[in-house]
C-alpha cells in the first residue's frame, strides 16, 4: 500500500509538471452536447462549489461515483487543467472569484481576513465579508455577526443577470459559510443563507433582508434532527484508496481518529450542542441537508420555471472540514465525495424534472485545493513542514527592536501577509537597510520561499515568473501586507504544537499546484460535453455564462470558454471587458 502511496504521488507531480506546458487542446474523446432548447437562454444557472476540492479528486476517486459527479464527469466539458493563477489560494478569494471572473487583484477579497488600514478609529483585522453597517439575523433563533458582500469591489455575474435579464430573475445561495455564500450571492439576492454552528441556526444578513421560505425550510428542519445519527462508511473498505494514514491528523472532540464517527457533541453533552453542530458540519450530513434545501428551493421560488433567467449558488463546505482535520489521503475524504455524488445526483434529477434537461446550465469547481499533512509529506519523502506565524512575528519584532526601535513593529499577520505600524513603516522608509535584513531573516526560515515588497506587486508586474505573478494576483494596496511571503511546497502555514498538545491537520493558501488545481466543469444548456486541455480557471465560468445569458460583465480577468460552447449558443458573444 506505501508503495501504491508513493506511485500515486508521483503521477501527481507528473501531472502537475504537465499543467505548464499543455496548450490549448482538446482531446479527441467522444462528446456529449447538452442542447439548448428553443428559448435563447438558459433557464436556470447553477453554481456548485465544492469547498476544498483537489482537481486531482476526480482521477482518482471517481471510479468511487455513479451519481451526479459522475454524471458532470461523463457528460460535461471537463477542463482538466483549470488552476487559480493566484496565491492567496482561500475560500473568499476562491468564491469571489468565481462569482465575479475577476482575480483578487481586481475583486478585492485578497483572503478570509485582513488587516484594514482605513477601518474607522484605526486599523484593525476584518473578515472578508464583516460590515459594521448591518447585523445578522437568525432563523428561528440568535445569531451574532455582520456580515455583507460591501468589500466586493466589483458586481458578480448575479448581480449583472438581475440588472440586465429583465424583471422576474431570482438569485439564491446557500452554504454553511457567510464569506462562501454571500460572495456567490452577491449584492441582490432573494435568498442568502448560512449556518451558525454556535448556536445551529440558519443566518442571513439586514443587507438581504429574510426569507419566509429559509424561515420556513430550517423550522421544518432543524439541523438537531440529525442528533443522534452515526457516519459509517458508505463503501466497503477495500474500496476506498490508501492506507487511512492517521500520523498528523487532528479531530473534532468526541471522535476518534477512524470510523464510526456519532453525532453526539461531547460525551457529557443531553443534547445538540455546539460540539454536536461542528461535528454535523464535518460530516456528509450537512451536504444532504444543503442539497435538500437546495431542491425546495428550487420548488418554492419556482427557479427556472418563468420567462427570466433564474440563478441558484450552492457551496458545499464538509469537504473543507475534513480536508483541514484528516487531510487529502483519509477515508473520510472519499466518503465525503461517494455521498456528495448521491446528492448531487439528487439534485440534477429534480433540476431535470422541473426545468428540463437541456434547459439549465451548471459550472462545477472548487475554491481552492489542499496541501498534503506535512507529517504524510515528510514520511513519503517529500519533506515539508509547519511554518509558525507567531515565531517569525516574535524574530521579526525582536530585529526591529534591535535596528529601529520598534520592538512591536508588526501590527498584524495574517498567514504570509505582515502590516508593520505606521511608525515602524516611516522608520523603514528612512533605513531601508534594516528591512532588508529581516527580509532575509524570513528567507532563511525554513519553508519560506520568497518575501515579496509591494513595489514588487503593484502596479502587476509582466513578468514569466509564475510566483511573482501570483503573489501580484493576490495584492491588494492597502489590504494586502508590506512583506509578502511566499511558501516553499509541502509547507503550510501551522504551529508546530507541543508535546502534550500537537500540532495536528493541514491547509491551503499558497501558489503550489495542489492548492491552485481545482476542477471545473460545464454541463447542460449551450455546452458541448469533452474533456478539455485549454489553459482555464474558475474565473472563467461568469464570463462564460455571461455570454450564454446574452449579458455584459463590467470587468473580468477570465474569458469565455469558446471551445466548450455548442453551436446553438448564440454566435457573438457580448463585450466583456
Amino acid at each position: 500500500m506505501k508503495f501504491f502511496r508513493k506511485f500515486w504521488i508521483a503521477a501527481a507531480l507528473t501531472a502537475i509538471l504537465l499543467t505548464g506546458v499543455l496548450s490549448a487542446q482538446k482531446t479527441s474523446a467522444p462528446a456529449h452536447t447538452a442542447a439548448a432548447k428553443s428559448a435563447d437562454h438558459p433557464k436556470l444557472v447553477v453554481i456548485l462549489v465544492v469547498d476544498q476540492m483537489r482537481a486531482d479528486y476526480v482521477d482518482h476517486f471517481r471510479n468511487q461515483w455513479t451519481g451526479g459527479l459522475a454524471r458532470l464527469v461523463r457528460e460535461g466539458a471537463w477542463y482538466r487543467l483549470a488552476a487559480y493563477p493566484y496565491m492567496t489560494t482561500v475560500t473568499c478569494a476562491g468564491h469571489a472569484t468565481i462569482s465575479t471572473g475577476a482575480f483578487p487583484a481586481t475583486h478585492g477579497m485578497i483572503a478570509n481576513s485582513w488587516y484594514e488600514r482605513d477601518e474607522p478609529g484605526g486599523g484593525r483585522n476584518v473578515t472578508c465579508t464583516q460590515d459594521s453597517s448591518v447585523k445578522n439575523i437568525g432563523y428561528n433563533g440568535d445569531t451574532t455577526g455582520a456580515d455583507s458582500p460591501a468589500r466586493l469591489r466589483v458586481a458578480t455575474f448575479s448581480d449583472a443577470l438581475r440588472a440586465q435579464a429583465g424583471g422576474g430573475t431570482r438569485v439564491v445561495a446557500f452554504s454553511l459559510k457567510a464569506r462562501a455564500a454571500e460572495t456567490l450571492a452577491g449584492h441582490r439576492a432573494d435568498a442568502v443563507a448560512w449556518h451558525d454552528d454556535q448556536t445551529g441556526v440558519w443566518a442571513t444578513s439586514s443587507y438581504y433582508g429574510t426569507s419566509t421560505f429559509v424561515a420556513d425550510y430550517t423550522r421544518a428542519h432543524p439541523v438537531s434532527a440529525d442528533y443522534g445519527k452515526t457516519w459509517n462508511m458508505s463503501l466497503p473498505a477495500s474500496a476506498y484508496l490508501y492506507d487511512d494514514p492517521t500520523d498528523g491528523q487532528h479531530t473534532r472532540p468526541g471522535w476518534t481518529m477512524g470510523f464510526p464517527h456519532p453525532l453526539r457533541g461531547l460525551e457529557t453533552s443531553t443534547g445538540a450542542d455546539h460540539a454536536f453542530y461542528v461535528q454535523w458540519e464535518e460530516s456528509p450530513f450537512s451536504d444532504e441537508y444543503m442539497e435538500k434545501m437546495a431542491v425546495a428551493a428550487v420548488d418554492s421560488f419556482k427557479l427556472g420555471q418563468g420567462n427570466s433567467t433564474d440563478f441558484l449558488a450552492i457551496s458545499f463546505s464538509a469537504l473543507d472540514h475534513v480536508g483541514h482535520d484528516m487531510g487529502p489521503h483519509s477515508h473520510e475524504l472519499q466518503d465525503v465525495l461517494v455521498r456528495l455524488d448521491r446528492d448531487v445526483d439528487d439534485l440534477l434529477k429534480h433540476l431535470d424534472a422541473t426545468v428540463g434537461r437541456g434547459n439549465y446550465v451548471v459550472a462545477f469547481s472548487s475554491d481552492h485545493g489542499v496541501a498534503p499533512i506535512p507529517e504524510q509529506s515528510q514520511r513519503d519523502g517529500l519533506g515539508g513542514g509547519r511554518v509558525s506565524a507567531v515565531s517569525i512575528r516574535r524574530h521579526v519584532n525582536e530585529l526591529a527592536g534591535k535596528s529601529i526601535g520598534e520592538a512591536a513593529a508588526i501590527a498584524a499577520m495574517n498567514d504570509g501577509d505582515i502590516v508593520f505600524t505606521a511608525k515602524a513603516e516611516e522608520k523603514f522608509r528612512a533605513q531601508p537597510q534594516a528591512l532588508e535584513a529581516i527580509v532575509k531573516e524570513i528567507e532563511s526560515t525554513p519553508g519560506v520561499l520568497r518575501v515579496f515588497y509591494p513595489d514588487q506587486l503593484d502596479p502587476m508586474p509582466q513578468t514569466p515568473d509564475p510566483i511573482l505573478r501570483a503573489a501580484s494576483l493576490s495584492y491588494v494596496a492597502g489590504r494586502s501586507g508590506d512583506l509578502v511571503i511566499a511558501l516553499k511546497p509541502y509547507y503550510i502555514f501551522a504551529e508546530t504544537g507541543t508535546a502534550s498538545a500537537p500540532a495536528g491537520g493541514t491547509s491551503h493558501g499558497t501558489a503550489n499546484s495542489y492548492d491552485q488545481r481545482v476542477p471545473l466543469i460545464f454541463y447542460g444548456y449551450g455546452i458541448r460535453g469533452g474533456i478539455y486541455l485549454d489553459q482555464a480557471s474558475p474565473a472563467d465560468i461568469a464570463p462564460t455564462f455571461a455570454y450564454l445569458c446574452n449579458i455584459t460583465l463590467a470587468r473580468v480577468d477570465g474569458h469565455v470558454l469558446t471551445s466548450s460552447i455548442a453551436p446553438q449558443s448564440p454566435a457573438t458573444p457580448p463585450h466583456s471587458h
